[in-house]
């Protein structure tokens, strides 16, 4: 049984949500991602995503984008991001770690070595933002092997066809994008959510987690009523963004304990 499901069943059986937060590895600089990392647990995190960073990442808004440059001038690159992986395992066992990104970075690596290296460093999902289910049926089945979940997005406009190849190909859980834009939107729909996860649900036995637009703890629990997991992104990045190296990780896990105490709510 993977990390990702050990963490989903413990959650489910006590009725918690798990809280999912998102940075970009190397932002502000190299020495703070694991620090991070821990910091994100003891406030209160279930699984973390991890940002891999990447010079054109086309579903994320300027917040994000922004992070991805900051690391990219400290020449932050894949197989660094799972050193840093490696580094936070030493550690911390427990705690899923999902890299999020996109292809190309992968590609130049090679999906055979990158998921050989995914399960040497403790990495347990990735999400490859353009390498939809359709995509990359070879590139999946290098993960599979090494017991990596592949997790796919599924959006408002996503097919019936879709959503039933994302239920029969995903592992670990599937990623809702709430809304129609890229990440850090600030036009979140309550009533779609509420109106699409039950027709999700039809499909997937996967849990179902939400993200894009999420900016509060008030959002949070309102979307943690919704699913299985609140995805929030954009709005920690901007706490880095906004913050000094003294007060980044205190700044950080302030924001993340609000949220955590939000979807225990739910």
């Amino acid at each position: 049984m993977s990390r990702i499901q050990t963490t989903f069943d413990k959650l489910k059986h006590h009725k918690h949500k798990a809280l999912i937060p998102f940075f970009t590895a190397g932002d502000p600089h190299p020495k703070f991602t694991v620090p991070l990392m821990h910091a994100l647990v003891e406030a209160g995190a279930d699984v973390i995503e991890l940002g891999v960073p990447f010079s054109d990442p086309m579903a994320d808004g300027p917040t994000i984008q922004r992070a991805s440059e900051r690391a990219l001038k400290h020449h932050v690159g894949l197989h660094h991001v799972l050193d840093m992986v490696a580094e936070f395992r030493r550690s911390d066992a427990g705690t899923p770690v999902v890299l999020m990104g996109y292809g190309n970075p992968v590609e130049a690596m090679g999906w055979e070595t990158f998921a050989k290296r995914c399960a040497e460093t403790g990495v347990d999902g990735v999400l490859t933002v353009d390498f939809p289910p359709e995509e990359g049926h070879e590139a999946f089945a290098h993960l599979e092997k090494h017991g990596i979940d592949p997790i796919f997005l599924l959006a408002p406009t996503s097919t019936d066809a879709r959503v039933e190849r994302v239920a029969r190909e995903a592992r670990g859980y599937v990623y809702y994008v709430s809304l129609k834009g890229v990440t850090g939107a600030g036009h979140l729909d309550l009533s779609a959510i509420a109106q699409k996860i039950p027709q999700l649900r039809k499909h997937i036995k996967l849990p179902i987690g939400v993200g894009f637009g999420i900016r509060d703890a008030a959002t949070a629990l309102a979307v943690a009523k919704l699913c299985d997991g609140v995805v929030v992104g954009s709005r920690i990045v901007q706490e880095i963004e906004n913050s000094t190296e003294k007060n980044l990780i205190a700044n950080v896990s302030k924001l993340v304990r609000e949220l955590r105490q939000a979807v225990d709510q739910a």
